[in-house]
């Protein structure tokens, strides 16, 4: 004989879970923003023969997004956008916030921010356990 529990769960309310059509949008999104942070710090910043271009004077395209991407990581922008997001999406679940937090976590993680994009994608993966409305 089982016994009843006294305290039962609250049904009405589900776990953030991104649908199947996001999780297939999600996945080659993230892949190609690892793939663009490895480009970016392989091909372009640690790339020797551009980086003595650059120091040079060169004025290419190559040399100006170079420049805004160090500028960036050096501020933690990388890093801080993926926190400021997980914690939106921690707060009010909702794809936007996770998609944003995912990537910029990605190339938070590839780009010399790891501390604040770790921290963003532990909060991400916490906010998979938290409870959602559909109706918000």
């Amino acid at each position: 004989m089982q016994r009843e529990s006294p305290v039962r769960p609250d049904l009405s309310l589900a776990l953030f879970k991104p649908s199947a059509r996001a999780a297939l949008i999600l996945g080659p999104l993230v892949a190609a923003a690892v793939g663009l942070a490895l480009y970016l710090r392989y091909g372009v910043i640690q790339y020797t023969p551009i980086g003595l271009a650059c120091e040079a004077g060169e004025e290419s395209l190559t040399c100006m997004v170079r420049i805004a991407v160090i500028n960036v990581f050096e501020r933690g922008g990388f890093g801080w956008t993926a926190l400021a997001a997980a914690l939106v999406q921690l707060w009010r679940p909702n794809i936007t916030a996770f998609t944003i937090g995912l990537l910029s976590a990605a190339f938070g993680l590839v780009l010399y921010n790891t501390r604040l994009s770790a921290l963003a994608v532990a909060l991400l993966v916490l906010s998979l356990a938290r409870a959602w409305s559909a109706t918000r």
